[in-house]
Order: structure tokens, then C-alpha cells, then sequence
């Protein structure tokens, strides 16, 4: 058997997702391609290993049937009596003995064949990238029982997938592969019958492919039809119309084959449609008859528009028809008013549909309404009166559903969809809606309302939202309530969608394609283009349901295979090609590299390879014969030399050898062996005087091959020298120390390999003296940017900059910044390099390795800060190993078998070098077992098939093309939490009292929890009240209580109620299962207060008091007490109080005094006590200057007060002066030229559509058309002096993209030029049309 493998190549090829550390698995280390399973069992002495069995690759149908079926037959299959027990042999490791099962029993298998299974060493697969994979941890030993014997014929039998190729330019461009669909178009194609045709199709492969299509099944051949064209080097059909033809003649099912002589893929079938805008046919609306308070349906009926037209509802001038929960629109768009007031007769009602493709909108004739009411007038005053219906005499009326239809009803979605479910009402006042979910909440993070709360809207639907809704119409005359049955049905979706596959010859491989939906796809399996079943056999092809098995492949076995699963909602189409390889072994790395260490540090020797098979790799030193592996050397599965601890013996030319049966190839890596840089006389920490001397020393000891580079440091910031300081070899001079010298000193010894450094604090001892500022006087401003900036002294990691200070604009520079940018990560971007005293005009900049850097700098007063100066010149560092990792490095689940490692990624001016790539390490904490690593592009990486909520350590580490960051420290993360295993018990349960219960539990067993016990929580719904005949919300709530708590109190609950009550675990992946349901009864509260209060004073001698009953009786009521009182001012009487029977809402006091006002205080009692109480205050006297109202909260009688008085007569003599103005000016007057009105009659041949629509596109200018018609049908000549009317005959017209109107004036400019300033541009109301539609 022989393997495909490409070891330490550079390159992602997706999310990378790796097995988890303590066990095997199947999880995919790059994607697309999955783990590769080894078909071959270990024997561990007496016990026998399975990879296949062991790894979570099992899961998939073929291997658990195998090992099952294995099971039954060892117990019935005796082992050959030439060898009951595998002898040990350690031809291979001392650990791994291999075995083959014939016809006789177990045979020890060949020299040859040991040779090439030794290339798997049993250990994990090897792919992509520089991974270091450890070795399977040894297996205890156990005698083996007799199904694991029969297990290991299955085990042979084991597949493999693919490994990707390296995504190095030079072998993807020199290996052939089948074709591959790129782009296509969607599914439902809708296109614009006014522009050319174009259908998407394009394809890779090598050699180049060829395309040719199919329309309704059948060939369609190009050439024919000099309308139709395919683009160079694609398959993109162009259909071009301008020399004439019809879109509509091309409609079908297009489908694109793509073909090179490895293979056929196919694109998905592709229906193209033309968009359609059909015309509203023809009719005559009578005007519509209602009586006041009836419910009314206006149907739209638009016509059926390809895709649908949107609907909007407007006026015949244009007006949008104001919505609200009496008024509404419906889905179908039709437009319904639950109950039909006076004011809705005062404009018409016209049906407009939009059609997006041709920029059309099409105008239905209006709806002219007459109600009929026993109220003639219509005094808008009454519209904001409390009782509006009662007052205009219309009779209140119980809810009834006009949309849907009866009590019940039922509707169909697929999954992902959105699902709209509207209930619309009727009803004398206007009904509220709400809705429900029968046994469940709904859905808060996908659901909305909309329309005014008629309809539900639940975006991307799933399986769990079927079920039963109901919405609930109700008001105050009663409720009704539609249950809507809900079923989900989904169109194929991917399980586990085909993958191209890469094999070496003879390799065994598998294509899986697995899709599930309601009702379950069926899936048939194509090979070029062709069905399956009439493909040419093969031999190697197993066809087992959504499995394609492929043994011992050829190069012949190359095809394109498609997999089509579909159901009666749609279907998916997958493209996956079958390539087979014979590469010889390829080096993937520079040659003859360079490598210089340090001296007792830890380096690795990087050798990618490619071949197929899989070359076996070998290390030499110097030419040696012997291979390097073991002791102070390690060899990683990726090619990697690593050398534990340098020497200086290890200094030398290492190779690295690639060998399959193609041949050979090798690469070989210079070693250089360097002293450490060390500071042997390190600075001390120092106390000085002000204006005295001080030296700080730094002798430095280092490899004398490599250059020195002395710096210091002041606050951990590069230090400024200048004229004051001294920099030698050995040491740093300050002469005349001042305050500001004082400060923590490093000094820093750098070569290009390493660096030392060492520390010591500075302590001035000054007097407090403070200069006087000369310049106080004078007028102080921000300072002038800085100029002419400069680089100089060009170094590797430091440049020199100098730049000329601008004016400081009579207030002294106290500092400098220094910003940089960048162009690589974040071009246009600056960021703060360094900031400087403001006495220096020069700085030399500590820069960052392969950075492309621009400079500007920044003064500074006491004003503020100068506008940035121009600019520098660019220069580009070279390259380095980072010195840093990233930060924030976390692991935390989002799966019960994950653990997602993210981090924060470098920035450029920590990146030192080109491909930033990251290193991820992890194990199992507190084990002993290999690291697990990968290398990653991104910022995070997954860990698959984990178990749950267990520790890891990780580590993150950097790496560019020039080499590694420094080791990184470990982080603890935990990989995903499953739901709990178990509830709390012994829940009990205590009334406190109405409203209030004590809870108590015991505390669950943290193995159960399967992650962080976060809370404790109880969910608790009313099941019913104690009160006959009141319907309640089943609503379930929840409290919740720390993990470390034992008991709670839950509260806010409703008296005499009948509860229930379950509480549940919670960790970071939800809830556990739920404890035993306790159910209890809260006892009799206080009610609430009563609803609706209403006082009413018909006459001087009366007040009418009313009221609802307690929205919350919160008991069995007794009845009502009235308080109130006479006041006048702050005059009170004396307090009535007055008890009802619960059954009473109406009472009527007797006024003894019809000057006085009346406080009433009204509230419910049960036996327990009276509940709230509402207050409300008679209506002024009309004596009063206050205006009668139903609720009034005068508090004080200001009629009285001398300041209104005052305020008062103002007012009247300002009216009074103003109206004596009007007067003089209207009698001086004056003569102003008065020209005819011309009145110019229109013709009969009046530009308007027939089908009575008009277009707002840009392409032509068609005006406005129609008239304005009166409630009572007959033509009215508006009032307004600038109207539609004047200048056109309709409500029809032409409109731009943005719905204004540009329709051409026809009557009005005789009118307009004759009225002077007395005219005004009126504003057209069809601008409204386009932001409804």
C-alpha cells in the first residue's frame, strides 16, 4: 500500500480543524481534506491495536458496520492452528509488530512488506504544514479477545481520503487535474428583458477545460445562433438582442458541462426566466357602501408579476394612506380596516404594484368609499375622545378574525426560510394581538413582530419552530383566538459534501456524499456527466449507498463524479474528482540554507517535502552515514530536525534525504555555532546632584564573529543623546544632571542573534527653584508643525531622523512626537514611534525588522499640539524572527467535543518578516502525553473531538519565513462543555406568601455538571388561577441563583394561582434536564386597581362615576370602596366613603354644593385587604376658565390668580394692535395688472396608458394623467392654487428612479407669471410613492 503525502509545506487551504490530544480521530488537519486512515491493525504483543476502530472516523456507517459485523463473526471463526497467539518480533520498533490474516490464520508478513509499513510507523497521519505530531501513546497490554482477531480482516479493509497539494505555484501548475466549476449562476435565474442574457460558467483544470451546454436536456448548439456567444477561455453564455429577438424564446433549463481528458464537471441546472410586468386588467369600482364601525376588505389583486411586485396602498393624488392597527395592509396586499370610521371617506384608496426589473409601477383604479353613520358630522374633536365609538353612536362589537378564516388553520415552510404567520381582526374598539406558542416561548432571538403586532415573523427557520401558534384578538368586549399548525419541511442541505480526491497509485480512498432533509433526498451518483450505472465498470469502484469506495487506484481512475440528492423542495449538486499522482520526492525549501544559533538554545532544521507515495526522509551530519534520531535529536513526521540543546560540536552541514520508489531527493542546511551575549559590569544604581557627573558602565562579552550593537534606555523608552551626554563602547556619561534625568537607565547589548540587558535607577536630588517665564505676557498659541524631516545614519533596526522646529508661538516645545506608518497591515494609518523633550530637534528611532516605515512629527506646548509635519521619506527594514507571540491566547469550546484556540494577532511592527504564521501547541494538563501542534494563518484554530470540559495547556507561537518567536508560556484553556447530566433534588418548595416562595435544593456532583456550573435556575408558570372562568398566561419565567447558593426566593407571582415549578443546572452550554415538577398554590393577595376610572358631570346637579373590573382580581372579590371629598381651592369638606358589591361599576353622586370640585378615590377589596387605588377629579365648573374633560388633574383654581389675570389682558391688547394694522393696510391698498387667466382646454388625444400605468424609469417623459374625484363621485376643481390638477387631467404620471414627479406644466403659466409673489411652488405629494413602495 502506498500513501500520497506532502510534509512541511506552507499553505492553508481553510479553517483548520485537528484531532483532539488524548485520543485518535478522523477530524480534518486541513481542509477540505479529512485524516487519512491507515488500513493496516498493530499488533502490541499479545493485544491488537486498531487505528480504524480507534479513531472517531468510525462514526461513519462502513467501519461500524465492519467492526460490528466483526464481533459476530469471532465468535464463530477459530483462529488458524498455526499460530494462536502472534509471536514478537522486533524487525520493526520494540513496540510494533505487524501481521496479515490469509486463508490459514495469522502470517507474519514479509521483510519487504515490513519495509513499506514501516513508512506509518502507526502513528498519526501526516499532512500539510509544519506539524509536529507526537507518537501514539503505548497501549497497556491485554490478551486479546477473539472479535478483535476477526476485527482485524475489517480493520484491512480500512479507506483513506486525501491530503491537499501543497499550494506551492510550481507543482500546482505542473500536476494535472480534472475540471473544477468556479463560478455559476444561481438556480432561478430572472433576468431583464431589456439587457443581453448572460449565464455564468466557468471552470479550472489542467489541461485548460472546454465547455459546451445543454437547454432542456438536450444539446444546444452555439454555432447556430449568431445571437448566442461564449466567452474566451470560459463558458459563459452571452445572448445579445440588440440587432432584435425576444428573451422570452431563450427561456429553459441551461446546464454546462466543462471537460478536459481527465474528466467532466457539471454546473447545477441553471432556469432562466424573464422577468414579467403584466398589466392590471380593466374594470369599473362602484363606490363601496359601509356603515360606520363594519369591518371592510379592499382586494389589491395585482397581477402576477415575475418575480412578485411589491404593493403599496396611496390616493389618487398621490397621498399615502395612513396605516395603524385599524388600518393595515395585509401580506396579500389587500388593504383591511377592522372597523370603518366617518374620516375614512375623506380620500380614495388606490392599489399600487411595483415591478423591480422593469421599473415600472402599475396603478390600479380607486376605491371610493361612502359610509353610512348615524353621526352626519364629522367633528375631529371626538378622535381623541376616550369612548370615540360610543360618542359617534357606534355599537361595540366582540372580535372576529378577517384574516385567516375561522378557528383554525395550517402552513407549510421549508427550512432557512422566513416564516410570516398574520392574523388580522375586526372588532368595535379595535382589537390587540398577541401571540403564543402552544407548549413553548417564542423563539426571542429569531422572532419579530410586525404590522402593527398582526403578523409573526421567525427568520431562518428550523425544525424545532413547528408546531401550534396561536393569536390572541382581543378588547374590551371580549377575545378570540386561530390556532396556526405549522409544519417545517427542508430541501436538501449538506451533511458531509464530496471532497476531491488525491490518491498515489494503488492508494484506497472513499467519496461520501450525505445530505438529509424533509422528506428524505434520495442521491444518485453521476461520473462525468453520466449516470453511474451506465459508466464503463470498474473493478476498483464500490458503489454503498452515499459511499463511493475506491481500492488499490490507477492512474485510468481519474474522473469527475457528481452527486445529485434531491426531494420534492430542490436538490444539490457536488462536483468532486478522483486524481491519481506518481510524484517523485521534491524538496519544498530554499537549498543550501544558512542557519546561525546560540550556543546551548534549542533549534529546529526545517526540510519540507512533497511526493507521492510518500517519501520516507532521513537527517545526516557532514556526510555520516548514520541517521540522525534520538538522543539530543528529534525528528518530527514534517521533515523537522530538532536539536534539544546546541553544543558546539553539533556545528556542521546536516542533509536531509527524500526517498520513494521514483526516486530521490535531498537539501542540505548550514549549522554555525555562536558565543552568547553577555553584560558582565552592569550599570548601578546611582543618587546624584543636581549639576554634577555621572557615568552608569555596561561592558558587554559577545561572539566577536557577530556585530555589537550597544543602546540604552530610559523609562523602557529609547534614549535621547544629546549634548549633555556621552556614549562610549563601555559606558553612557551625563554631565550637569537635571531633574529630568532622573529615571530608570538600561543598557541593552544586541546582535542579530541575541541580546543581554541590565538596569539601574538614577536619583537627582534638586533644589525647587522655578525659572520665571518671560514670555507669560505674551499672547500664547499653538505651535508651528515641524519641517524639512530627514533620515540619516541608515541602520539595520535604527534610523536617525532630524527635522526643523516650527514656531512655538510664545509658549516653549515641551515635547515631540514621533508617528510612523506603515504600508503593509494598515496603510494610511499612524501610529505614536517615540516621544522626545522638546529642546531636541533630532532622535535616532528603534525600528521594528520588515517594516516599510514613513515618519512625521508632532510638537507639543501648553496650548496644544501642532498639525502633523509632511511626511518623510520611506525606508524598509529587513527581516528577523518575531520577538514576541501573540497575546490573549484563549481556549474555550463552542462544542461539547471542541476546544477553539484564538489569540490576538500581531501587528506589523511585531510581525518581523514576511508569512506571519502561528504555531499552535496543546495537550491534555497535567498528563504527560506529546504536544499536539499545527501551524495556522488566522487568529484562531479548532480542536476537534475533544472530551468534555477537560484542562489543556496551550501554547501560540510566531513564526515568519526568516523563523521563530521565542517560546511562549502556557495557557489553561477548556475544551467544551456538554449539557448537565443531572438535576437538582430534594427541590422544596414554601409559601411565603401571595407573591413570594422560598426554594431549597441539593447541590448536583460537579462530575455531572460536564463544565462551569454557572446558576441554578427554576422555570415556573401559572397553570391556572383559582378563579372560575379567567383564562391566564402560561408563559414560562425563570429566577436564577448563583452555582454556590442552595436556596432562592422567587417572587413577583400572581395570588391564588395554581403554579408549577421545575429547576434545572445551567452551564456555559445550557440547561441539564429538568427536577421532579412541584407544583404549589399561592394564597389571596390584594386586587389591583380597577381599570378604565371615567368621570362624567352630564349637568350642575350629577357626576357619573364608571369603572372596570381589577385587571387582576388577585382573589375572590368583596366588592368596591369610594372615597371622596368636596374641595374649592384649598377648602376641603368632609370625607364619604361609600361601599359597592363586587358586581357594581356605576355609581351617581348628588352634588350639594355646584361650585366645589371632587377628589374620588376608588379601590377593589378581597379579604385580605383593598388593593391599589385610583384617583380621579370631577370636571371644572363651566364658570372656570379650564376646558371639561372626562380626566382632568387641575390642582389648583389659577382663574383667580393675578398673574393669569394680567397675562390675560396682554394678550387681548396685542390682538387688539395687530388687528388695527391689518385694517390700515387693507384700506390704503393699491392697483396691481391683473392679466386673463387663460384657461387651455386639452385635446382629445390625451397621452395617457391604456392599461392605466405609468413608468418612473429615466428613458421617457410621460405626464401625469387622471382627476381628482369628490367623495359623491363628480369632478372637483380643487381650491389650492397650485395643484396635480392645474397641470395635468389624473393621478397618473411620470416619475424618476426616486419617484419624483417630472411631468410637464399644460395650464398653470399664465396663472403663475399673472400672481407675482402671491404664488408659490407647490410641493408634489408624489414624491411619497417611492419610499412606501
Amino acid at each position: 500500500m502506498r500513501r500520497l503525502a506532502a510534509r512541511g509545506a506552507a499553505g492553508d487551504a481553510g479553517e483548520v480543524v485537528a484531532p483532539a490530544a488524548d485520543g485518535w480521530d478522523s477530524a480534518q488537519a486541513r481542509s477540505p481534506s479529512p485524516w487519512r486512515l491507515i488500513g493496516l491493525c498493530a499488533i502490541w504483543d499479545t493485544g491488537v491495536f486498531l487505528p480504524s476502530a480507534a479513531w472517531n472516523g468510525v462514526s461513519s456507517g462502513v467501519e461500524r458496520r465492519r467492526l460490528n459485523e466483526a464481533k459476530k463473526v469471532s465468535r464463530r471463526m477459530p483462529l488458524s492452528p498455526r499460530i494462536s497467539h502472534p509471536p514478537r518480533k522486533q524487525s520493526l520498533e520494540s513496540s510494533y509488530i505487524f501481521y496479515t490474516l490469509s486463508q490459514g490464520g495469522w502470517e507474519m508478513l514479509s521483510s519487504v512488506q515490513e519495509i513499506q509499513l514501516k513508512r506509518f510507523e502507526v502513528t498519526r497521519p501526516r499532512g500539510l504544514g509544519n506539524k509536529e505530531r507526537g507518537r501514539v501513546p503505548r497501549m497497556a497490554r491485554q490478551p486479546a479477545p477473539p472479535w478483535v482477531h476477526a476485527a482485524f480482516l475489517f480493520c484491512l479493509l480500512g479507506l483513506g481520503g486525501a491530503i491537499e497539494i501543497p499550494m506551492d505555484p510550481s507543482i500546482q501548475n505542473e500536476l494535472t487535474q480534472p475540471p473544477t466549476i468556479t463560478k455559476q449562476s444561481v438556480k432561478d435565474h430572472i433576468v431583464d428583458p431589456r439587457d443581453n442574457i448572460l449565464i455564468e460558467c466557468e471552470a479550472k483544470g489542467n489541461p485548460a477545460p472546454s465547455f459546451h451546454w445543454t437547454r432542456n436536456s438536450r444539446f444546444f448548439n452555439i454555432a447556430k445562433d449568431p445571437r448566442v456567444s461564449m466567452r474566451r477561455r470560459s463558458g459563459t453564455l452571452v445572448i445579445d438582442f440588440r440587432s432584435g429577438g425576444r428573451p422570452e424564446e431563450y427561456e429553459g433549463e441551461y446546464q454546462c458541462f466543462a471537460r478536459n481528458k481527465f474528466g467532466t464537471a457539471l454546473s447545477n441546472r441553471i432556469r432562466l426566466q424573464v422577468s414579467k410586468s403584466p398589466l392590471w386588467p380593466k374594470e369599473n369600482l362602484d363606490p363601496v357602501v359601509v356603515q360606520e364601525g363594519a369591518p371592510l376588505t379592499l382586494q389589491c389583486n395585482p397581477p402576477p408579476g415575475l418575480p412578485s411586485p411589491v404593493i403599496f396602498w396611496m390616493s389618487s393624488s398621490m397621498e399615502p394612506i395612513a396605516q395603524d392597527k385599524r388600518v393595515s395592509q395585509g401580506h396579500n396586499g389587500d388593504l383591511y380596516f377592522s372597523n370603518v370610521m366617518l374620516q375614512d371617506m375623506q380620500t380614495d384608496y388606490s392599489c399600487n404594484a411595483r415591478f423591480h426589473f422593469t421599473h415600472t409601477i402599475q396603478q390600479k383604479n380607486p376605491f371610493t368609499l361612502k359610509v353610512l353613520t348615524n353621526h352626519p358630522y364629522n367633528d375631529s374633536s371626538l378622535r381623541n375622545h376616550p369612548d370615540m365609538y360610543s360618542a359617534r353612536g357606534v355599537a361595540e362589537r366582540t372580535p372576529s378574525f378577517m384574516y385567516p378564516q375561522g378557528t383554525a388553520s395550517s402552513q407549510m415552510v421549508l427550512r432557512g426560510m422566513d416564516l410570516l404567520l398574520e392574523c388580522i381582526a375586526s372588532g368595535v374598539p379595535t382589537p390587540d394581538i398577541a401571540w403564543y406558542k402552544k407548549g413553548g416561548d417564542l423563539p426571542s432571538d429569531k422572532a419579530k413582530f410586525e404590522n402593527f403586532n398582526k403578523a409573526l415573523r421567525i427568520t431562518n427557520v428550523s425544525e424545532e419552530d413547528s408546531g401550534e401558534y396561536f393569536c390572541l384578538a382581543s378588547n374590551k368586549m371580549g377575545s378570540i383566538r386561530h390556532t396556526i399548525s405549522v409544519r417545517v419541511k427542508a430541501a436538501p442541505y449538506w451533511l458531509d459534501e464530496p471532497k476531491n480526491l488525491i490518491l498515489a497509485p494503488g492508494e484506497d480512498g472513499r467519496l461520501v456524499c450525505r445530505a438529509n432533509g424533509n422528506p428524505k433526498p434520495t442521491v444518485q451518483w453521476m461520473v462525468n456527466g453520466e449516470p453511474l450505472q451506465s459508466a464503463p465498470p470498474n473493478p476498483n469502484r464500490e458503489v454503498a449507498g452515499d459511499t463511493i469506495i475506491f481500492r488499490d487506484t490507477q492512474i485510468s481512475s481519474r474522473a469527475v463524479y457528481q452527486c445529485n440528492t434531491s426531494n420534492e423542495h430542490g436538490y444539490l449538486l457536488a462536483n468532486a474528482f478522483v486524481s491519481v499522482l506518481d510524484v517523485p520526492p521534491r524538496m519544498l525549501s530554499p537549498r543550501n540554507q544558512l542557519i546561525r544559533v546560540i550556543l546551548y538554545n534549542r533549534t529546529r532544521l526545517d526540510c519540507p517535502f512533497f511526493g507521492s507515495p510518500i517519501p520516507t526522509l532521513r537527517w545526516f551530519k557532514n556526510g555520516q552515514g548514520s541517521n540522525l534520531d534520538g538522543g539530543n535529536y528529534h525528528v518530527y513526521e514534517n521533515g523537522s530536525l530538532e536539536i534539544k540543546m546546541i553544543r558546539k560540536e553539533d556545528q556542521g552541514i546536516y542533509t536531509c534525504v527524500a526517498t520513494n520508489i521514483l526516486g530521490k531527493a535531498e537539501n542540505q542546511v548550514r549549522l554555525e555555532v555562536k558565543d552568547p551575549t553577555r553584560i558582565y559590569r552592569m550599570p548601578e544604581d546611582q543618587v546624584a546632584k543636581r549639576g554634577t557627573t555621572v557615568q552608569l558602565e555596561c561592558r558587554v562579552k559577545h561572539d566577536p564573529s557577530l556585530k555589537l550593537t550597544v543602546s540604552w534606555l530610559k523609562d523602557d523608552e529609547p534614549l535621547y543623546i544629546g549634548n549633555r551626554m556621552k556614549r562610549e563602547d563601555d559606558s553612557l556619561t551625563i554631565f550637569g544632571v537635571a531633574e529630568r534625568d532622573q529615571g530608570s537607565y538600561t543598557c541593552v547589548a544586541s546582535t542579530e542573534l541575541d541580546q543581554d540587558l541590565a538596569k539601574a535607577y538614577l536619583t537627582v536630588l534638586a533644589d525647587q527653584a522655578t525659572p520665571t517665564n518671560r514670555l507669560a505676557a505674551l499672547p500664547k498659541g499653538r505651535p508651528d508643525r515641524p519641517r524639512d524631516l530627514e533620515l540619516t545614519d541608515l541602520a539595520e533596526r535604527s534610523v536617525r531622523l532630524t527635522w526643523i522646529p516650527g514656531d512655538d508661538n510664545n509658549s516653549p516645545i515641551t515635547d515631540y512626537v514621533v508617528q510612523f506608518e506603515e504600508d503593509q497591515f494598515q496603510p494610511g494609518v499612524w501610529h505614536d514611534h517615540s516621544k522626545y523633550p522638546g529642546s531636541v530637534n533630532s532622535a535616532v528611532l528603534r525600528l521594528s525588522p520588515y517594516v516599510n516605515y514613513q515618519f512625521r512629527v508632532i510638537a507639543i506646548n501648553e496650548v496644544g499640539s501642532s498639525h502633523p509635519s509632511l511626511p518623510s521619506e520611506r525606508y524598509r527594514t529587513s527581516g528577523a524572527p518575531p520577538e514576541s507571540n501573540p497575546g490573549d491566547v484563549k481556549g474555550e469550546g463552542t462544542r461539547k467535543n471542541n476546544m477553539e484556540i484564538t489569540w490576538t494577532p500581531m501587528n506589523a511592527t511585531s510581525a518581523f518578516g514576511p508569512n506571519l504564521r502561528y504555531i499552535v501547541k496543546w495537550r491534555r494538563r497535567e498528563t504527560r502525553e506529546a504536544w499536539n501542534n499545527v501551524t495556522v494563518w488566522g487568529s484562531r484554530y479548532v480542536v476537534g473531538q475533544t472530551p468534555v470540559y477537560v484542562p489543556y495547556e496551550i501554547r501560540v507561537q510566531a513564526e515568519n519565513d526568516f523563523g521563530k518567536g521565542p517560546e511562549p508560556e502556557s495557557v489553561i484553556g477548556y475544551s467544551g462543555e456538554d449539557y448537565p447530566r443531572a438535576a437538582p433534588t430534594e427541590v422544596k418548595v414554601r409559601v411565603m406568601n401571595s407573591t413570594a416562595i422560598s426554594l431549597q435544593w441539593n447541590r448536583v456532583y460537579s462530575d455531572t455538571v460536564q463544565g462551569q456550573l454557572r446558576e441554578y435556575r427554576a422555570y415556573y408558570w401559572r397553570e391556572s388561577s383559582l378563579l372560575k372562568n379567567l383564562w391566564v398566561s402560561q408563559k414560562r419565567q425563570q429566577a436564577s441563583f448563583p452555582g454556590d447558593r442552595l436556596r432562592g426566593v422567587v417572587s413577583r407571582l400572581f395570588p391564588y394561582s395554581n403554579y408549577k415549578l421545575e429547576m434545572v443546572v445551567v452551564n456555559g452550554r445550557g440547561d441539564g434536564p429538568r427536577s421532579e415538577t412541584k407544583e404549589f398554590t399561592t394564597p389571596e393577595g390584594v386586587p389591583s386597581a380597577p381599570r378604565r376610572f371615567r368621570v362624567r358631570q352630564p349637568n350642575l346637579e350629577t357626576i357619573n362615576l364608571e369603572w372596570d373590573h381589577p385587571e387582576h382580581p388577585n382573589g375572590i372579590m368583596l366588592g368596591y370602596t369610594l372615597k371622596y371629598v368636596a374641595f374649592n381651592g384649598t377648602k376641603v369638606g368632609k370625607q364619604i366613603v361609600e361601599n359597592f358589591s363586587p358586581n357594581q361599576t356605576k355609581f351617581t353622586v348628588q352634588r350639594t354644593d355646584p361650585v366645589s370640585r371632587y377628589r374620588f378615590t376608588l379601590s377593589a377589596r378581597t379579604q385580605v385587604g383593598s388593593g391599589e387605588a385610583v384617583t380621579e377629579e370631577s370636571p371644572a365648573p363651566p364658570n372656570e376658565a379650564t376646558p371639561t374633560a372626562a380626566y382632568t388633574n387641575n390642582q389648583a383654581d389659577i382663574a383667580t390668580q393675578g398673574w393669569f389675570i394680567g397675562l390675560m389682558c396682554a394678550i387681548a391688547l396685542l390682538v387688539l394692535i395687530l388687528l388695527i394694522v391689518c385694517f390700515i393696510k387693507r384700506s390704503r391698498g393699491g392697483k396691481y395688472p391683473v392679466r386673463e387667466k387663460k384657461d387651455v382646454p386639452l385635446g382629445p388625444e390625451d397621452p395617457k396608458e391604456e392599461d392605466g400605468s405609468f413608468d418612473y424609469s429615466d428613458e421617457d417623459n410621460k405626464p401625469l394623467q387622471g382627476s381628482q374625484t369628490s367623495l359623491d363621485g363628480t369632478i372637483k376643481q380643487q381650491e389650492s392654487d397650485d395643484s396635480l390638477v392645474d397641470y395635468g387631467e389624473g393621478g397618473e404620471g411620470q416619475f424618476n428612479e426616486d419617484g419624483s414627479f417630472i411631468g410637464q406644466y399644460t395650464v398653470k403659466k399664465d396663472k403663475d407669471e399673472t400672481e407675482g409673489n402671491e404664488s408659490s411652488e407647490a410641493t408634489s405629494p408624489v414624491n411619497a410613492i417611492y419610499s412606501l413602495a
